[in-house]
């Protein structure tokens, strides 16, 4: 099942997608909303990991539109996060996020979210 990981920061993001393949799970990435958003044009991808804090279109605006588009709706997202604040977990699991993690995360602590989110038995 092919995801999309969405983040700006190309370090982390490509750690990410590393940790994603030794759970077994491939990815591809999109360096911020911009990417991200042309990709979702045409990509209806297994799940979502998603960064918060993005310049331009931040993560919140990205899981908005995730959650208002039908073909994209039913997809799951794992928000993940340095912004360890109370009401911006809140906000995303509201938003119908199906995890959060803290950045940096850890291999158990995605494979936590993944079957969290459905994504991994």
């Amino acid at each position: 099942m092919d995801g999309l990981i969405i983040d700006d920061n190309r370090q982390t993001a490509d750690a990410l997608q590393q940790m994603l393949e030794v759970l077994d799970l491939t990815a591809r990435v999109a360096y911020g909303s911009s990417a991200a958003m042309a990709v979702l044009g045409g990509l209806v991808p297994g799940f979502v990991c998603l960064d918060i804090n993005m310049p331009g279109v931040d993560g919140t605006e990205v899981l908005a539109y995730l959650r208002r588009e039908p073909r994209l709706m039913k997809v799951p997202v794992i928000v993940i996060t340095s912004d360890d604040q109370p009401e911006t977990r809140q906000r995303v699991m509201q938003g119908g996020a199906q995890a959060m993690l803290i950045k940096p995360a850890t291999i158990d602590a995605l494979e936590g979210a993944m079957k969290k989110a459905g994504v991994l038995i």
